[in-house]
This record gives structure tokens, sequence and C-alpha cells, in this order.
């Protein structure tokens, strides 16, 4: 029994190899058997998604097709605990446990999207990931900074890429256009990818993604949202060459290049609902682009004390360019560019104290930020000495981390252990103080020791239920945005440099279950987040270009809780139902006021009740299925004192609960043709994710077809 789990775990390896190359693994054709789901974000290693001790979801291709997102926010609509708010239709901020913008952690192949510019509350940097790239999502809920480092607290998703096809003996290609539209914003995104196996030692993927977004149309009563719609470039390579038959090295590209993405709710075009006020821009509007590079070298099976290693070398470039023009006609342009050079090595070695994940990353952001300031006829008023972050800045981080998984009790508990040293320094050269004008530095410097121990304890015949539990501390470095913010907060606010700060702490309590029988598939989980020294927007009572001043303190002790299910039942052979269900609730301190008092408040934008039940039909061996789905979500008016204050995007009293109705279906019209339909919002109800800036889709169409040859 001692290595009970380790022979499961490599059992549920070698059929998911056996599947990745097409080979049987059946008794006989009538007796398929089913392949456990192996994951690798939740303990930086292959494994069986049933053997993680934390609360993790997949998302694959085949429902990828099924939901048809239109965006990487959008595809993790469903998850347990994952809110997606909208500041703008081309920008989506999932909230994960709570918590979003730098406290969230996405990934791109294992490689940090997260930057040092990525700031407090929703941001639109996670749109920049284009859904149509990705193979699968893996997420994992709660703190992951032990494996991850800085900003994984509420969770972390990595976005796994396309990969080349595996050798089948002979050189092969597949070749494959998709197309998605939709009514409800008139858009249009068009892909055109390969994949191909040249030879056995080397394979590759492209592909290159056109997108173009109408305004969108809200429902019954608000109706067309102006300036909502933007346009989209999107494009990526990968080479594997198969150096010998364990080792491997990826070279991997990919650009993405949004174009005119306004922020409405800023705009003279915000919609009238539910008491929302409109701002007085003229014109707000972003671009943004970012550019990712990578080098990988993989070993597996390797002789010797490492088993297994990889090492990455990447280069990843983010562009932001702000257009503003304000109410009287005076202009604004500011942005940003950060270059972020990457190095992390991981490696695993198997010993008699069981298995070993081990590594250490390092990063380095280069800082670039400008602002410009027009009269109204349009003239070169002043060249600022920063935009929204410093200028002329740097932003290292290192980190040496260490896990282990053992099991303990003659196999039938399986215990994790971790923990993470960082080394965390900051340098800005070029820093504004809004007050008296002058040119000012900062330079800074942090350590952080986290830990975590998690619990898988198995049991029944082949394991099909298991508990998890676990203790996860959490932390976030001050970045950039926190130190050296220049810009506007929320609706009426403007942040301005702060001098010191000290890193975010959170720790984690997490118990859950989980089953996995032939009908039945559910997860459930309770978590309890204890915050400190959260930075916190606190105002200051002066006024900075018309908008009421904001400072950061640590200042924010406060906790976060909720309940998460997840539940899959086969009502028949051709029926299977789907139930998710998320409660929530938070606080945390907090200056309401300009007056230097703490009070205990709501934390800012916390995920209403909500849920998602949905009825499948797919006929076993017929080309086609179909579901009707139902979300649901409470009032939210849990609101913090930011919140209320928010009314640009928040309504009076809160953000009204809602209800809607969506209808898919799904066709092989030929061998290599899908098609994907939906209708969704059928009611066409007016409703928006707490939080947006714009409202969700009134009655649309959507048709995606995917055609492989």
């Amino acid at each position: 029994m001692m290595h009970g789990m380790n022979y499961r775990r490599q059992a549920g390896l070698i059929l998911a190899i056996c599947s990745a190359l097409n080979l049987s693994t059946r008794a006989d054709d009538a007796a398929p058997v089913t392949l456990p789901e192996v994951v690798v974000t939740p303990m930086r290693s292959a494994i069986a998604r049933g053997e993680v001790p934390y609360t993790s979801t997949v998302i694959d291709q085949e429902t990828l097709r099924a939901i048809s997102p239109r965006t990487t926010p959008d595809a993790l609509k469903g998850i347990p605990s994952v809110m997606v708010q909208k500041t703008s239709y081309g920008q989506g901020s999932p909230f994960l446990r709570g918590f979003t913008g730098f406290r969230t952690l996405m990934l791109i192949d294992g490689i940090r999207l997260n930057n040092a510019v990525f700031r407090d509350g929703p941001n639109q940097y996670w749109g920049t990931v284009d859904p149509w790239s990705v193979d699968r999502y893996e997420t994992v809920m709660g703190p992951a900074s032990v494996l991850y480092g800085s900003d994984a607290v509420g969770g972390t998703v990595n976005a796994l890429t396309l990969a080349p096809p595996a050798w089948s003996g002979e050189p092969a290609y597949e070749r494959t256009f998709s197309y998605r539209g939709a009514t409800a914003d008139e858009s249009h995104q068009a892909r055109a990818g390969i994949r191909g196996r040249v030879s056995e030692a080397l394979g590759f993927t492209a592909g290159y993604t056109w997108k173009s977004f109408g305004d969108l149309e809200g429902g019954d009563e608000v109706g067309l949202q102006p300036k909502t719609g933007y346009d989209e470039d999107d494009f990526d390579l990968r080479a594997d060459y198969l150096l010998n038959q364990d080792t491997t090295l990826t070279l991997a590209h990919q650009t993405v290049d949004q174009d005119d993405a306004w922020r409405t709710h800023r705009t003279v075009y915000g919609i009238d609902w539910e008491g929302l006020k409109k701002g007085d821009d003229k014109i707000h509007a972003f671009d943004q682009s970012r550019d990712l590079t990578y080098l990988r070298l993989s070993a597996q099976d390797r002789p010797g004390v490492v088993e297994a290693c990889q090492i990455t070398l990447s280069r990843q470039v983010q562009q932001e360019d702000l257009t503003r023009l304000r109410a009287d006609d005076r202009g604004d342009e500011q942005g940003f560019d950060v270059t972020t050079w990457g190095v992390a090595s991981e490696l695993q070695s198997a010993s008699a104290l069981g298995r070993w994940v081990y590594g250490v990353d390092y990063y380095r952001d280069e800082v670039d930020s400008y602002g410009r300031r027009y009269q109204a006829d349009g003239r070169l008023n002043k060249v600022d000495v920063q935009g929204p972050v410093a200028d002329e800045a740097t932003y290292d981080w290192v980190g040496v981390f260490v896990q282990d998984t053992v099991p303990v009790a003659g196999g039938t508990l399986e215990l994790t252990p971790g923990v993470r040293y960082t080394r965390v320094e900051l340098e800005a050269d070029r820093v504004l103080d809004p007050v008296s004008g002058a040119i000012t530095s900062r330079a800074d410097d942090w350590d952080a020791v986290v830990g975590s121990l998690r619990a898988l304890a198995p049991w029944g015949e082949k394991d099909q239920h298991a508990v998890f539990a676990g203790v996860s501390q959490g932390f976030r470095a001050p970045n950039l945005s926190d130190l050296t913010r220049l810009d506007s907060a929320r609706s009426t606010e403007i942040e301005t440099p702060v001098d010191e700060l000290d890193p975010e702490r959170f720790v984690t309590a997490e118990i859950g279950t989980r089953y996995q029988g032939e009908r039945v598939q559910a997860q459930a989980a309770y978590y309890y987040t204890w915050i400190e020294d959260l930075i916190v927007r606190t105002p200051t009572g002066r006024t900075v270009d018309e908008l009421q001043e904001v400072t950061k303190r640590n200042a924010g002790d406060g906790f976060v809780q909720g309940l998460e299910l997840a539940l899959r039942y086969q009502l028949a052979a051709d029926w299977q139902a789907r139930l998710v269900g998320t409660w929530m609730e938070g606080e945390s301190d907090a200056y309401p006021t300009s007056d230097p008092v703490v009070v205990r408040d709501d934390l800012s934008r916390v995920m209403p009740l909500t849920g998602q039940a949905a009825l499948r039909w797919q006929p076993r061996n017929a080309p086609c299925w179909g579901e009707v789905e139902v979300d649901a979500a409470e009032k939210a008016d849990r609101l913090s004192a930011d919140d209320a204050r928010d009314t640009q995007r928040i309504p009076p009293g809160g953000t009204p609960g809602y209800a809607v109705l969506t209808l898919r279906s799904g066709f092989s019209v030929t061998a290599g043709l899908d098609l994907t339909l939906a209708l969704e919002n059928v009611t066409d109800e007016d409703y928006r994710i707490h939080g947006s800036g714009v409202n969700e889709a009134g009655r649309s169409f959507i048709v995606q077809a995917d055609w492989t040859f």
C-alpha cells in the first residue's frame, strides 16, 4: 500500500499518453476504458486531476467548442467562484474567490502574464490571450504562491496552447478553418490554422485570427451601446523538436494587437440604466498589444536523481496606449511599454521521502511610460514626467521553491508540504509628485517566505471518493502600480504615488470533497481566507486634475469565505444534468472617507449568490447534441464605500439580479466539419455582471463552424 498512490498516478499517465498517441487501451472493441484527466498546473507536474489536493477545473477543447467563448475571460464563465467583470466590452477581468487584477495570476504555457504595471481592481490584460490558440485552460483556486510566486492569491489560470500532433509513422498535416459570428455585436472572427508533423523529430503549429466586433446590443430596454466595438488581430507559431526520445526543444511566439477598445462608462456614450451616471469624456479609448516569445527545453524519464526537468527562457512585451478627449476638448495621450525577461527552471525527483518538485524562477520588468497633454485646439501643451506609472523603471524578482508529495498512513493519505522564498527589488527613476510638480524617484525591496500544506485522502472502490484539505499562504509584493501610479482609478478618482508599502499577505484554509463515478461527478469545497496588510485606496480630500485624489495604505485586514459546488449527473443514456453554485462573502478594513478613520467594510465587488443549471441531450453515436442552460445571480447589494461611489458602473443600491436562458446545439455536418449554434439570452433581458462598465448582450444568435482537413 505504501506505493499505491504512485502506482495510480503512473497508470493514469500511461493511459493519458496512450490516448494522446491514439493507442488502444481496450481489452476488446466493445469495452472502452475511461481515461483519467491529467493536469499539470496545480502541482507543476503531470497528475490525474482526481489526485489534486486543490479545487481545480479544466476547460478542454470539447468544452471550448460547445460554449464558443468570445474571449479568454468568457471561457471561464460557469466555474464556481469565478465572476467575469467587464470594464468595457474589450476588457474582461475575472474575479477568482473575490480577487481580481494583480491578486490573480494568469499563465501562458506556465509563463507569467502578470507584470509590475498590473493594477488593483479589474484590468484588461487577460483579454490579450487568444482563445483560438489555446488547447485547454487549467485553473487552481486559492493561493498558489508556493509554486508560482507573487499575485497567485485568488487563483491561477494557465492557458496551455495548441501543440503539434503526435508522430503517426509518416508526415501529416492538419489544416483548420474556423468562423464565429454573433448578431448582438455584429461580430466576426475567423481563424486559419495548421498543425503538422514534418518528421518524427519536428512538429509545428501556426495560426492567424482576425476579429471584428461591432457595437454591442443590450437587452430590450437598453438597446445599442455605442462605441463598444473594437478590432483585433492575433498570430501564434510553435515548433517542437525532439532532440532524443525524452528531450524536446520548443520555440514559440504569439502576438496580439487590439485597437480602439473604449471604456464607454467614462464617456458621454454611457448608458441610462437603473440610475447609472454617464461620464463626460468624449473619447476614452485603449489600444494594446502583447508579444511573447519563449524557448523551452523539456526532458522526461531521465536516469539519475533528476527524473524530469524544464528550463524556459522568455521575453514578453506588453504595450498600452490611452487616448482621451475631455469635455472641454483638451486631450491626453498616455501609455507604457513593459518588456519582461524571464528564466525559469523546474525539476522533479523521486525518493524514499516522496516526489519532489523544485526550481528557481526570475523575471525582470523594464518599463517606459509616457504622457502628453493637448490644448483644446490640438496643440501640444505639456509632456508629462511619467504616464500611468513611473518612467525608466525596473522591477526584479527571483524565487526559489520546493514541494514534496509523500504517501503516509500506509498509502491512505497523501501529504504535500511546500515552501518558497522570494526577493523583489523595485527602482523607478522618474516619478511625478502631482502636488509640487517635482521629479522624484523610488527604490525599495521586499522578502517573503510562504508555505503550504495540502492533504488528499482517497477511498472507496477505484478511489472514486476523495477528501482534500489544506492551508496555503499567499502574498503579493507591491509593484509599480501600487507605488507610482498616477492615473484614473474608479469613476471619479485619481491614484497618486506613495512612498512606502509592505507586501500583502493571505492565508487560506480549505476543505473539499470530490466524487468521480460512472454517472455522477461532483466537487464541493469551503474556503476561508484571512487577509492581512491589504493595500487599499485612501481618499486624501485633495483634488488633482479635477478628480478626487486617493493614495495607498496597508490597512485592509479582513476575510473572504465561500462555498463552491459543481455537479454532473447522467440522468439517462442520452441525458446529463449540470449544476454549479457559488456563495461568497467578504469584509476588509478601509478608509471610506478622507478622515483617517478605519472602518470595517464589505469587500469590493464580492460575487453575489450565483448559480448555473443545464440539461444536455447527447445521443450515443449520434452526430448532434443539444443543451439548455440557465445562469442566475442574486442582486449584488453588499457594496463597499468605493463601490457605492462608482455610480458609472454600479447602479445606486447595487447591481440587479438576473436569470438568463441560453440554448445550444452542435452538429457534425460531415467528416471534419463541426457546427455549433447558440441562442443566448433568449428573453432579451437587460443585465450586467457586478462592477462592469457595459451590459451583457441581449438576445444573440451565435454560429461557430470548424472545418478540419
